[in-house]
């Protein structure tokens, strides 16, 4: 699917039919073209992007001959999208206005770090007031975990405490509320993963 990078701003609220909206901020681009991939070359087609500056003292070599060759200085993201309905060349840049005839876009981040977690916050166990299945009087302790004399051992994925958060989210079909091509900016209706900040994927 033909998409960009951007950064998340943050969020916001909008009024639309007298309603109050929660929406997410994103700056979206510019990105600018550093590799085409083509069948013949690559075995598949696809157009690479780059995006935000960074400088040349945190670049090493193959990168810079990469970034030389496309003839764009170098980028801190890159990201590979297929599908463009026009054709692109090297150096080209893409702006927001790709997205300004589309009514919904897939978001794609890295969820916000909790750390390592219990079973309440984790996962939603009910913790206080179950004090059956092995949980005694420890509140928000998960209880057994279902080994038994077969086959005497705990199953594959049984929710535990364990580290939370800090991982790829993707979410879908979230409304394009606004586009605005004069600051680069995307407005959603809702909420995307990740914190102030951070880079996101944003799919037709």
């Amino acid at each position: 699917m033909p998409g960009l990078l951007g950064k998340k701003i943050g969020m916001t609220s909008v009024f639309s039919e007298g309603k109050n909206v929660p929406c997410t901020v994103i700056e979206v681009g510019p990105c600018v073209v550093t590799q085409v991939k083509t069948v013949e070359t690559d075995g598949y087609e696809a157009v690479q992007v780059g995006f935000m500056d960074k400088k040349d003292k945190h670049t090493n070599k193959p990168e810079a001959g990469h970034f030389k060759k496309a003839g764009v200085t170098p980028k801190r993201h890159l990201a590979e999208f297929k599908d463009f309905e026009t054709e692109y060349k090297l150096g080209d840049e893409i702006g927001v206005d790709l997205f300004a005839d589309t009514a919904y876009v897939t978001v794609v981040g890295t969820s916000k770090g909790k750390g390592f977690q219990g079973v309440v916050k984790r996962h939603g166990f009910g913790g206080v007031g179950q004090t059956t299945h092995g949980q005694h009087n420890r509140l928000r302790a998960p209880g057994s975990i279902g080994a038994c004399s077969y086959p005497a051992r705990v199953f594959k994925g049984t929710r535990m405490a364990g580290q939370m958060g800090n991982e790829r989210v993707t979410v879908q079909n979230l409304q394009v509320l606004n586009v605005m091509p004069e600051h680069n900016l995307l407005v959603i209706k809702g909420s995307v993963p990740g914190c102030k900040g951070s880079i996101v994927i944003i799919e037709k």
